[in-house]
């Protein structure tokens, strides 16, 4: 059997070092790799995003080596497990740390549960951005870049 397609939904608002390691994890076991951005454009857009994921990965050669897609997923709602399926196509396993994510897709494919890193969260990254704490080690240094690029602290405070 081929290596499984594997999805990994998630919000990246900011995309942190925490979202870094799973995808790190899921190309040693994946042949493909989608990662789900969900409909949430504040602070940061979907492409804002996508982008930051992008460059993270291009500088530690994770894309172009393996197989990593980006997609927009539909807003939620009450069959947004089989909507988002079906943007996707076929998928094997679900990485997710959300308990409400991971109940909506029980049943319907595999879910590989996550951690949270300790100490590692958009929120916390977040209000540490609003309030000039020390958010930088917490992201890949390709995304504290991105963000000063897009001016994205100003729309945080």
């Amino acid at each position: 059997m081929p290596n499984p397609t594997g999805l990994f939904i998630g919000k990246f608002q900011p995309f942190h070092n925490g979202h870094f390691l799973v995808i790190g994890g899921m190309t040693k076991v994946c042949g493909k790799i989608l990662v789900g951005v969900e409909k949430v454009d504040k602070p940061f857009t979907s492409q804002e995003r996508k982008e930051m994921m992008q460059r993270a990965l291009q500088a530690k050669n994770l894309i172009p080596m393996f197989d990593i897609n980006f997609i927009d997923l539909p807003e939620r709602s009450a069959d947004w497990a089989d909507k988002v399926l079906e943007a996707t196509g076929p998928v094997d396993k679900l990485w997710c740390g959300d308990e409400e994510t991971k109940k909506l897709f029980e049943g319907k494919i595999e879910v590989q549960n996550i951690a949270e890193v300790p100490g590692i969260s958009c929120s916390e990254i977040q209000e540490k951005m609003k309030t000039g704490g020390d958010w930088q080690w917490n992201v890949p240094d390709e995304v504290v870049t991105y963000i000063r690029e897009v001016e994205g602290l100003k729309r945080i405070t």
